[in-house]
C-alpha cells in the first residue's frame, strides 16, 4: 500500500504536507513511503508493523529525530545509509526486521557505527562506551550505489589520473569518515583549500592519509561529537598501554 498525501494530511489532520511535524501510521501495510520526500518538517514518524523495505525517501526529512520501524521488511543494514544525512535522529526503533540478523551484539555495534548521533536504539539507552567501541569494532555498513563517489566531481582529470592523486585518495579517506558520522562530503575545491602543503608533498600512505582526513574532519565536529571521538581515543591508547606492558623489556 502506498502511503498518500490525503492518508498523510487526515492522520495528522493538517492542511497541508509541510506544516506535518508528527505521524503515526503503526500498522497500515505500508510499502511505498516516497510522500515523505515532500515533509521536510517531519520529526517524529511511526512506521511500525508495515511492509516498507526500503529508508531511501527518509533521507529528505532533516527535522526527523524520533524514527520507529519496528517489524518492517528492512532487508539490510545498508539501507541506515539513507539515515546518516538526518544530524537530527537521536532514537531509532529497528528492531524485528531481516537486517538485525542473528547475533544482536554485532548488530547493535554496527547501527552505531554507522549512526553515532543516537542516544536510544531499540528503547535502549545508548552510552559514551558503546559509541566508541562501536566506532572501533562495530561492521561497516556499505554504501548504496551512486552514493559519495558520483558527487564528488572529478574537475575533468581523467578517471585513472583521479585514481593515482594523493589529494584525491586523501578526501576519499576523509570523506569516508564523515559519512560515517552522518556528515555531508566535502568537494574537491573545500578539501584543497583546507589541505596544507606539507599534505599534500606527503608520500601515498594509508595511515598517513587516514590521520590527515582526521586531523580534517576535527575541524567540523561539534563539542559532543569531540567528546565521543576523545572516549574512543582514551579506549584505543589503553588498548596500546596494555599491550605494551604485556611485552617483555629490553636493554637491560
Amino acid at each position: 500500500m502506498k502511503l498518500t498525501r490525503k492518508l498523510v494530511l487526515a492522520k495528522a489532520k493538517a492542511s497541508d504536507l509541510e506544516s506535518v511535524k508528527k505521524l503515526n501510521c503503526w500498522g497500515c501495510n505500508l510499502t511505498d513511503i516516497s510522500i515523505f520526500s515532500q515533509m521536510p518538517s517531519i520529526e517524529v514518524l511511526t512506521l511500525s508493523v508495515n511492509n516498507i523495505s526500503s529508508l531511501s525517501p527518509l533521507a529528505g526529512c532533516p527535522s526527523l529525530s524520533e524514527l520507529y520501524l519496528r517489524r518492517n521488511m528492512i532487508p539490510t543494514l545498508s539501507e541506515l545509509c539513507h539515515l546518516r544525512p538526518l544530524t537530527r535522529l537521536r532514537v531509532l526503533w529497528l528492531a524485528e526486521n531481516p537486517c538485525c540478523g542473528t547475533d544482536p551484539s554485532r548488530y547493535r555495534l554496527t547501527v552505531l557505527r554507522c549512526l553515532p548521533r543516537l542516544q536510544k536504539l531499540d528503547n535502549q539507552v545508548v552510552t559514551e562506551e558503546e559509541i566508541a567501541l562501536a566506532l572501533m569494532e562495530g561492521d561497516e555498513v556499505s554504501t548504496p550505489t551512486g552514493n559519495i563517489h558520483n558527487q564528488l566531481p572529478n574537475n575533468g582529470l581523467p578517471d585513472a589520473e583521479m585514481e593515482n592523486d594523493p589529494l584525491n585518495y586523501n578526501m576519499e579517506e576523509t570523506n569516508k569518515i564523515r559519512e560515517e558520522l552522518g556528515m555531508k562530503p566535502l568537494s574537491r575545491d573545500k578539501f584543497s583549500s583546507l589541505s596544507s602543503p606539507s599534505t599534500m608533498e606527503k608520500p601515498t600512505m594509508k595511515k598517513t592519509h587516514i590521520l590527515d582526513a582526521v586531523l580534517l574532519l576535527l575541524r567540523d565536529l561539534d563539542e559532543e561529537e569531540l567528546h565521543v571521538v576523545h572516549t574512543a581515543t582514551q579506549n584505543r591508547l589503553q588498548t596500546y598501554t596494555l599491550d605494551s606492558g604485556d611485552a617483555p623489556i629490553s636493554g637491560f
